[in-house]
């Protein structure tokens, strides 16, 4: 049988799974995290859906998930959403249970990752991925090679110091839902049909987004930034007040070069998953 590549992705709400079979996701499942349930709870549920796919030739696993990780190590040490599951060494116990290699890293690290190597971004050594949605997450790519940083915290501009508070609450979700008391879908169908207030909104948005990318141009200056995550779909509500923010950015000549895609991936989570686990194999064999 063809080697088979599975990628987790993990989250508050539910923990998606897929295999990576000649170049293609196949078997897409998706199951609800139990997120109030024990430690002891969480980890029998992850291993149960993991053992579920071992009638593919699985090689790896690789789990993004929206937290920090001691990547060495496998440890998860926080995970969004999910109060149980605090310093817990996951790939230890994965490797015992179900005797396969296994790489833990941040979502949005994975999805960077993910584009590099599957996506739009495979033309590019040097790129940033960065994910729009209920919150923002940043990856980065440098020469070819994903740089997670300290406990995968490298490319958390979500944190980052912006305005009354932080960038999450004005490039993600949170911006709509707490500027407008609504859903950013919500808002793109009244936007589509020429709301002005909506219309505002993704103006207002595109701005913010521009901002945190002119941050990202002074600290990396890389040669794409690719967006993903599903507030991109709004891309042309937002595309043009972004571009005026970037225009202000200090050095014409990398703003000329650098590109802006949008990640044309429909699961990204895990590619991004699956490409962690190629690049980590990749990295201990070279």
């Amino acid at each position: 049988m063809e080697k088979a590549i599975l990628g987790l992705d993990i989250g508050g709400t539910s923990i998606k799974g897929g295999v990576l079979i000649n170049g293609h996701l196949e078997d897409i499942r998706t199951i609800p995290t139990p997120a109030k349930e024990t430690q002891e709870f969480i980890l029998e549920t992850i291993a149960i859906f993991i053992e579920s796919y071992l009638h593919h030739d699985i090689s790896g696993i690789g789990i993004g998930i929206p937290g920090l990780v001691d990547v060495e190590n496998g440890i998860v040490l926080g995970l969004a959403n999910i109060p149980a599951f605090q310093h817990v060494e996951l790939a230890k116990f994965l490797k015992v249970r179900i005797g396969k290699p296994v790489f833990i890293n941040n979502d949005a690290n994975c999805f960077a990752l993910g584009v590099h190597k599957f996506g739009v971004g495979k033309s590019y050594k040097n790129l940033v991925g960065i994910t729009l949605g209920t919150g923002v997450g940043g990856g980065i790519v440098i020469n070819g090679h994903l740089y997670s940083g300290v406990n995968s915290a490298a490319g958390e501009w979500c944190s980052a110091p912006y305005l009354e508070s932080n960038f999450e609450n004005y490039c993600s979700g949170k911006f709509f839902h707490y500027q407008y008391d609504t859903k950013p879908k919500t808002l793109a169908k009244k936007a589509l049909a020429g709301d002005p207030e909506a219309l505002k909104a993704f103006d207002e948005f595109g701005h913010h987004l521009g901002e945190l990318m002119k941050h990202i141009l002074y600290a990396l200056a890389p040669e794409a930034i690719v967006l993903g995550g599903s507030i991109r779909k709004t891309y042309p509500l937002f595309k043009e007040a972004m571009h005026k923010s970037l225009s202000t950015f200090g050095y014409p000549t990398v703003l000329e070069n650098l590109k802006i895609l949008l990640s044309e991936l429909d699961e990204t989570a895990i590619h991004g998953a699956v490409a962690l686990v190629d690049f980590e194999q990749e990295t201990v064999n070279s």
